[in-house]
């Protein structure tokens, strides 16, 4: 446990987490021929299967070296030649789920550009460029690089004395503008983040001027500490415009989740308390310190299914120096951490529960020709997964088990593909078109293994027939969604998943920049922008001579440790659980 009356670190947590050593991923050995001969005959980019030839950078020299993605013992591996020699990283562990998620590939290009390079150095000129396929889906916006916590692995935050990194408002009105500017479709949904975003006096104005410049869904991405004493501030960013608090959870015990599992219960009462924001839980997703509770938090989610409307886990991304000892020990990818919930959830959640993101870009295809409207989703099938489950009762019922999904979405492309060499659709085609979609949406749909405590097929008839973002709440409040989201390190960096990136930073200088570019090259992007733009520790104390650094950091006490856990509310919210699995 974190020694009570200091700021929590976690350093200590990790090192009683990782004493034993679980399970490692063996890398399999590849000669400097054989990767040579296979290069030579393999296709460039994911178009015949594997292997395939892909771009991606070597993590001492930053320089841009041909790669091969492969499959060996039914993993898929990426490998790479750098002039210091061969390196190879798990890419996949499940060389049959990447080739299922590949048949969902959907790209798409932007037609407008924030720099006007030609991406040839991709990714070491971004800002949005002509090469880059996907609009900005999610806008990252960094509030300051101020937080209350001082994770002992994080690089980010300003430590006494260093440089305070702290947009003012009009820059950041300038940066959701650039976004909402994008052609052919304008970002409409921003996640401002940090450091701690909620050290900010100023956080409402920000969520108000995100709402002027038209964003439908803000998000604050915090480790919800402030959340947990203030419960006035919930409600006010609340009536503010915050849809969804983003909110680190790293697992379900003080040794797996350091850094707010004393607070949880006091932040899911204020929001409760306060009708909202909704909360999406956000485990970082590490093998051997906390993959044996990934079954755990998302059964944690179901029993707070009130305001929990999701756990997006998201594997560990290795930025900077990791040997490869570490990373056999601690990196887990998408299908290991699909395969844990399976294994910890008794098969309720399986495997082929899952699909590729970009599989929303089919649908969303049917809606751009129906509406008219443009909804593109293009990101790279490796990037993420998700699926919906239900709670009926007692039982958790993934929605794959009582929809076909993609024989429903198969059906979407054919009416899409009608719809598109249609020049002009009438209100009355359009309601006939709906009409046929909502009949034909019954042979997709298996009555018998479907929810019986609502209706969901007219929650989903309601959100297809509105098309809406107002449309998907109820369905949302309905469902607990589960995501993955793995974001890329310099040893498994696939260039053509960075070209097809949906999560984007903006930056004041202008710049548009996708998430694996921002932070796993900080020294072009992140690191150097925000030092062009961040205030010297005196410029900062001369702006704000009342302010004091210590005073950011979170003290957490003995006495309030022993409060909690003794308290009625730390038995509601952890210890008198259902187990659903």
């Amino acid at each position: 446990m974190e020694n009570a009356g200091e700021t929590p670190s976690g350093e200590k947590e990790f090192a009683q987490s990782t004493k034993h050593i679980r399970e490692i991923i063996e890398h399999p050995e590849i000669s400097e021929e054989e990767f040579r001969e296979m290069l030579k005959s393999a296709p460039f980019g994911y178009t015949k299967g594997l292997p395939y030839k892909t771009y991606s950078i070597c993590p001492e020299t930053r320089s841009i070296v041909q790669a091969l993605v492969w499959e060996k013992n039914g993993m898929v591996w990426i490998t790479k030649k750098c002039p210091e020699g061969m390196l190879t990283e798990v890419y996949y562990e499940d060389a049959d789920m990447f080739k299922r998620f590949s048949r969902w590939t959907y790209d798409w290009k932007l037609t407008s550009f924030n720099v006007e390079n030609t991406g040839a150095n991709c990714p070491l000129d971004c800002g949005l460029c002509q090469r880059h396929y996907s609009h900005t889906s999610l806008l990252n916006i960094v509030l300051t690089n101020r937080c209350n916590l001082s994770c002992w692995y994080c690089f980010f935050y300003a430590k006494e004395g260093q440089p305070i990194y702290e947009p003012t408002l009009d820059q950041i009105r300038v940066m959701l503008r650039n976004a909402k500017k994008e052609q052919s479709i304008g970002a409409n949904a921003v996640q401002f983040t940090g450091g701690e975003p909620t050290l900010r006096d100023d956080i409402i104005e920000i969520i108000k001027i995100a709402k002027e410049e038209g964003y439908d869904h803000v998000q604050l991405n915090t480790d919800g500490i402030r959340l947990a004493f203030e419960p006035e501030f919930v409600k006010r960013i609340r009536e503010a415009g915050v849809n969804t608090l983003y909110m680190s959870y790293d697992g379900m015990t003080p040794q797996t989740n350091w850094k707010n599992h004393w607070e949880v219960p006091l932040i899911l009462e204020n929001v409760r308390r306060a009708g909202g924001p909704g909360i999406v839980l956000v485990p970082t997703t590490i093998r051997n310190v906390n993959d044996h509770e990934l079954g755990a938090m998302i059964n944690f989610g179901l029993n707070h299914l009130d305001i929990i409307r999701g756990v997006n886990f998201q594997p560990l991304s290795m930025v900077g120096r990791v040997p490869t000892k570490e990373r056999q020990r601690f990196r887990i990818t998408i299908p290991g951490a699909i395969k844990k919930i399976e294994e910890q959830t008794n098969g309720s959640i399986a495997r082929d529960d899952w699909y590729a993101i970009p599989i929303a870009g089919h649908i969303a295809r049917f809606f751009e020709e129906f509406t008219g409207k443009r909804y593109y989703m293009t990101s790279h099938f490796a990037c993420g997964a998700a699926t919906y489950v239900f709670l009926d009762g007692e039982e958790v019922i993934p929605i794959p088990r009582f929809i076909d999904v993609e024989g429903f979405v198969e059906f979407l492309e054919e009416k899409a593909e009608e719809l598109s060499n249609w020049k002009r659709l009438g209100k009355l085609q359009k309601l006939k078109v709906g009409g046929e979609i909502f009949l034909k949406f019954k042979n997709f749909y298996d009555e018998k293994y479907a929810p019986k405590s609502f209706d969901v097929l007219s929650i989903i008839k309601n959100a297809f027939a509105r098309g809406t973002y107002d449309a998907l709440g109820e369905f949302h409040h309905k469902t607990l969604f589960l995501g993955m989201m793995h974001f890329q390190d310099e040893y498994n960096y696939d260039v053509q998943r960075v070209e097809r990136c949906v999560i984007h930073y903006a930056m004041p200088d202008g710049r548009i920049v996708p998430f694996c570019a921002f932070n796993v090259i900080p020294e072009l992007y992140r690191d150097k922008v925000q030092a062009q733009f961040s205030y010297s520790w005196e410029e900062w104390k001369a702006l704000h001579p009342d302010w004091d650094y210590k005073k950011d950091k979170y003290i957490r006490t003995k006495e309030f440790i022993e409060r909690m856990k003794n308290s009625e509310l730390y038995k509601k919210t952890y210890l008198n659980l259902k187990w659903y699995f």
